[in-house]
């Protein structure tokens, strides 16, 4: 609160009226208000019962009123807002205005107790998953079995609560990280990729209006891998980032020009706090991605180890390759991959073996399932 009341004072001023309160803190003022609500009702429970010993301490009309009310979908809204509000914060930070109101307005405070403002926006989270333990040891202390069954279901439903929130936050951290690598990854026309395709100016824009960026807009695809390696090509070692989705595999060139194809500097770019350092690094620093062949699709790659024999013969380090067949099982494409240490190249290895079981594996039991005879009736 001394972080949000401060940003509204100054805003009150006419100082960093651009910053949207909402993106930042989101229903925080109505959450306060009602988990004070809450808490106050709660204590004022026990305290009646602390003065009034005879009386029984009757927990579920508030737990009723609570739980089954706005508490939880309170809680909800600030949760699924969380990553986003770190996103934003974590692109404010980067001005220097900004700056000097966390640090000189707000962090001073004694009361924030040297916390940053990122660790104090996580606390509602945390509360939350707190609230099945409070219901759990009222649980056990209550005497009367009516209670305990509308408690138990009360818990029960309130942890349903929580891991429905974690797929949706999952979701949307998912949904975020793919919009960020929309972004930084380019995709090369196929005439700029591959001289041997002619296409002549007239033609190009009605290819170009089949772009192939929105491969990344599914937010169902997910993200399982990624990394840093270097491919051996004939004359030179380039490096590349590998992004091994559920689906297929993409390897790209890093390119470290501020300028992305037409558009504006990309070290202006706000960067999604759950990307992998790395990569953040890289796309603050201005570079991007350029998609150096084809997305690779798990039922067409074939993964092979580079024998040891080799690393001395032919000076590879910690190298595997991957291969790349098209419908009818001809090789269209190798790419020899080489790690930093043999530790990244079997987690490399690891990842793609195991992405490749779990694809192959969801397809077989869609086409088993798309392809199965209902069962004969016995009437026949």
């Amino acid at each position: 609160k001394i972080f949000m009341n401060t940003l509204k004072y100054l805003q009150s001023n006419e100082f960093l009226l651009d910053v949207d309160l909402w993106r930042l803190f989101a229903n925080l003022e109505e959450l306060n208000k009602i988990s004070l609500s809450f808490l106050k009702t709660f204590f004022e429970t026990v305290k009646y019962h602390v003065s009034k010993s005879d009386s029984p301490m009757d927990f579920s009309s508030i737990l009723r009123k609570f739980f089954q009310g706005d508490l939880c979908q309170t809680h909800q809204i600030y949760c699924l807002n969380y990553t986003s509000a770190v996103f934003y914060l974590e692109n404010l930070r980067q001005r220097e205005d900004f700056g000097i109101y966390l640090k000189q307005w707000c962090e001073q405070n004694e009361q924030c107790k040297r916390l940053h403002l990122p660790e104090l926006l996580v606390a509602p989270l945390h509360r939350l998953t707190r609230y099945p333990l409070l219901l759990n040891n009222i649980w056990k202390r209550s005497t009367d079995e009516t209670e305990k069954g509308f408690i138990q279901s009360l818990k029960e439903k309130v942890e349903k609560s929580i891991r429905d929130l974690e797929g949706k936050v999952k979701w949307l951290d998912n949904f975020q990280k793919l919009r960020q690598l929309q972004e930084v990854i380019i995709w090369p026309q196929v005439w700029d990729r591959d001289k041997r395709f002619f296409v002549p100016e007239c033609l190009k824009q009605s290819l170009r209006e089949n772009s192939s960026e929105n491969i990344l807009s599914s937010a169902n695809r997910l993200l399982l891998h990624e990394g840093r390696l270097t491919l051996a090509e004939s004359t030179r070692l380039l490096d590349v980032y590998l992004f091994l989705f559920d689906d297929f595999l993409l390897i790209t060139k890093i390119k470290r020009n501020k300028k992305k194809y037409g558009s504006s500097d990309t070290s202006s770019i706000p960067v999604c706090p759950s990307v992998t350092t790395e990569l953040q690094s890289f796309i603050r620093e201005g570079g991007f991605c350029t998609v150096l062949d084809q997305p690779i699709p798990l039922d067409r790659l074939i993964l092979k180890n580079v024998d040891p024999v080799h690393v001395t013969v032919f000076s590879l380090r910690n190298a595997f390759l991957i291969q790349h067949e098209n419908r009818y099982r001809q090789c269209i494409a190798v790419f020899l991959l080489q790690a930093p240490t043999e530790t990244a190249k079997k987690t490399w290895m690891s990842q793609i073996e195991t992405a490749i079981s779990n694809y192959t594996m969801q397809h077989e039991t869609k086409k088993s399932t798309a392809f199965s005879i209902p069962a004969e009736s016995s009437e026949i």
